[in-house]
C-alpha cells in the first residue's frame, strides 16, 4: 500500500508574519524535499474539509476554545492570543484543513486502505489545551485524530509518540485521565512549556521522559529503548499517532539538543516494526515543530522514507542544502 502524503495550499495561508520562526516557508522546503523522484510513489492527498468540522474539533476542545479561535482571527492584518501564536486571515482555513486531514488519515488507514500516513499540516497543534490555544497552536490535530479514531472506529488502544523538542502540554491535557489513550513524550527539560515532568503520570497512561540540554542521538536513542518503546508494545496498541517534530534537531534555533536526521529514521523504523506487529502496519504521523528549514527537509525526507519503507530521504540529503 503506498504512503499517504497530506499537503494543500491553505497550510501556506497561515501567515505568522516575516520574523516568526513557524513559518510558510517550513512547508515549502518539505514540498521540495518530497517532489524529488525517490518520494514520486507517495499517495498525495488534499483533504476535503467535512461539514461537521466543528463538531469534530469539539471531541477535544470546548465550544467556547472552537468560537474564541475562529472570532479571534481577522479579516485583515495580524491577531495574537499570546506573544507566539499569530493568526491572519487565512489561518481558518488553514486550522480547519489541518484537522481534516489528520481525520482523513484516520478514515483510510482504518478502513484499510492504506496503513502509513504524513500529514504536512500547519498550524502545529500538541500545545493547543481543551480551553485555550497557545504556543504556535490552534487545535491539536493529533489529539483530535485520536479521539476521532475512538469515535468512529471503536478504537480503545490508541498509542500517541511525540518527538517533539516541547512537550505536548495539550496533547497531556486532553488525555490525562483516558487510559484508552498512551501518550508518551521525549522533550528537552527544562524546556517551554515547563510542563512534562516524569511525576506526570496520569492514569498510567502517560510517560515523559526529559532530555537533558544537549543531549544527542546516543541519549535519545537509549531513553526510548528503556521506556517508550517498551510502553507502547506492553499497550498493545491498534493504531499509533506521531507528533512528529524536528527541532530536536541539532541545528534548531529554538532547542538545544543534538538529533540529526539519521535519528528521525530510526525511531520511524522502530515505531513502523511496533506498528506492523501490533497493529496492522496502522501509523499516522502530523508534523509539528522543525524551524531550522534545512534540518527540517532533511529531517522529514528520512522520516517519509522510512514511512515508505525505503531509503529516499538517505540521497535526498546529499541535495537540500537551504
Amino acid at each position: 500500500m503506498r504512503t499517504l502524503y497530506y499537503s494543500h495550499p491553505d497550510f501556506w495561508g497561515h501567515d505568522t508574519g516575516i520574523t516568526h520562526p513557524e513559518s510558510i516557508d517550513r512547508l515549502h522546503v518539505i514540498e521540495q524535499a518530497l517532489s524529488a523522484p525517490e518520494f514520486s510513489e507517495l499517495q498525495r492527498i488534499s483533504a476535503e474539509i467535512p461539514v461537521d468540522i466543528q463538531d469534530i474539533i469539539g471531541l477535544v476542545h470546548s465550544k467556547t476554545m472552537i468560537a474564541k479561535v475562529l472570532s479571534t482571527i481577522p479579516e485583515q492584518g495580524y491577531a495574537n492570543f499570546d506573544a507566539d501564536t499569530v493568526v491572519s486571515p487565512g489561518s481558518k482555513q488553514a486550522a480547519l484543513r489541518a484537522v481534516a486531514a489528520v481525520c482523513d488519515a484516520v478514515d483510510r488507514v482504518c478502513s484499510g486502505q492504506n496503513t502509513k500516513a504524513f500529514c504536512a499540516t500547519r498550524p502545529p497543534g500538541h500545545h493547543a489545551m481543551p480551553d485555550y490555544a497557545m504556543g504556535f497552536c490552534l487545535f491539536n490535530n493529533i489529539a483530535i485524530a485520536a479521539e476521532y479514531a475512538r469515535n468512529r472506529y471503536g478504537l480503545t488502544r490508541i498509542a500517541i509518540v511525540d518527538f517533539d523538542v516541547h512537550h505536548g502540554n495539550g496533547t497531556q491535557a486532553a488525555f490525562c485521565e483516558q487510559p484508552q489513550v498512551l501518550y508518551a513524550s521525549s522533550h528537552q527539560w527544562p524546556h517551554y512549556p515547563g510542563s512534562g515532568h516524569p511525576s506526570e503520570t496520569g492514569v498510567g497512561n502517560i510517560i515523559n521522559v526529559p532530555l537533558p540540554t544537549g543531549s544527542g542521538g546516543d541519549v535519545f536513542r537509549d531513553k526510548y529503548r528503556q521506556s517508550i518503546l517498551p510502553a507502547v508494545k506492553a499497550f498493545n496498541p491498534e493504531l499509533i499517532l506521531i507528533s512528529a517534530g524536528f527541532d530536536a534537531h541539532q541545528d534548531d534555533p529554538l532547542a538545544s539538543l543534538g538529533l540529526l536526521e539519521d535519528d528521525y529514521r530510526w525511531i520511524t523504523d522502530e515505531l513502523i516494526t511496533i506498528a506492523d506487529t501490533y497493529c496492522q502496519g496502522r501509523l499516522i504521523s502530523a508534523l509539528e515543530g522543525g524551524y531550522n528549514l534545512s534540518a527540517l527537509a532533511n529531517s522529514v525526507a528520512a522520516h517519509v522514507s522510512s514511512l515508505m519503507g525505503n531509503t529516499a530521504g538517505q540521497r535526498v540529503m546529499h541535495r537540500m542544502s537551504l
